[in-house]
């Protein structure tokens, strides 16, 4: 899942979570030496599958949660090079070699160089104890035809229309590090009478990909998925666990 410069061209398949994996393929003829964000190289798997049962998943490569901006640098001195960092939010603690992934095959209409920014997800759910930053960077060769940059994450994208250049995201929303023993108020509902605000927890804050679950819920599916937050609720409506799958 190397690329760069010009002939860096990937196309992303399965971008899905019905086995919790996103598949990526490899173009012909990718740098297979371009380091990752996070860690050494070592191509990743291709897919994997996901376990219930709170076992320990297999490797499992998903979009980093969120993007906090997209910087692209260029070099001073010749041959020209730029240079795309781009930093972001993982759900939780664990995640790994982040790195950023090409869609764009060959010489865009747009003219705009299409990324995924992807990790090694954590090998089994974690504990909500806030966002962890990541960063990656993607090498781009003397003479791209790009006039600009779109990077997605699990949740937004961020596009740069000029390079070199800066552009941020949006400000991250509730992390939910501090939402167990606080008390659940439903989208549209108001907070119970006589509980403060730092007491409680709004579904407006939390993540768009949140999963309640009441009391009396029943589960349908065990299927993990690293970017979506799910929170455990009492008979009374008061958070007992939070966690990124």
């Amino acid at each position: 899942m190397k690329a760069t410069g010009v002939a860096a061209g990937v196309i992303a398949t399965g971008l899905f979570w019905g086995v919790s994996t996103v598949g990526l393929a490899q173009a012909p003829g990718a740098d297979q030496n371009q380091q990752r964000g996070n860690g050494p190289g070592g191509a990743p798997p291709q897919s994997a599958g996901s376990t219930a049962g709170g076992e320990e998943r297999p490797d499992v490569i998903a979009p980093v949660f969120q993007i906090t901006s997209v910087e692209v640098l260029r070099s001073r001195h010749g041959p020209e090079l730029d240079i795309i960092r781009v930093r972001g939010l993982a759900s939780s603690s664990g995640w790994e070699e982040a790195e950023l992934v090409p869609l764009t095959r060959g010489k865009p209409a747009d003219g705009m160089l299409e990324l995924i920014f992807v990790a090694r997800a954590p090998a089994e759910a974690v504990e909500a104890t806030g966002f962890e930053p990541m960063e990656a960077i993607f090498p781009l060769e003397s003479g791209h035809p790009y006039k600009g940059v779109n990077v997605h994450s699990a949740s937004d994208s961020v596009t740069l229309t000029q390079l070199p250049g800066y552009a941020e995201g949006k400000p991250a929303g509730e992390d939910c590090s501090k939402c167990v023993g606080k008390v659940f108020v439903p989208k549209g509902a108001a907070a119970p009478t006589g509980k403060p605000a730092a007491q409680t927890v709004n579904e407006e804050r939390l993540p768009a990909t949140v999963r309640v679950i009441k009391h009396s819920d029943g589960i349908p599916s065990a299927e993990s998925n690293p970017n979506r937050l799910t929170i455990v609720l009492s008979k009374e409506g008061t958070i007992t666990t939070a966690i990124w799958e």
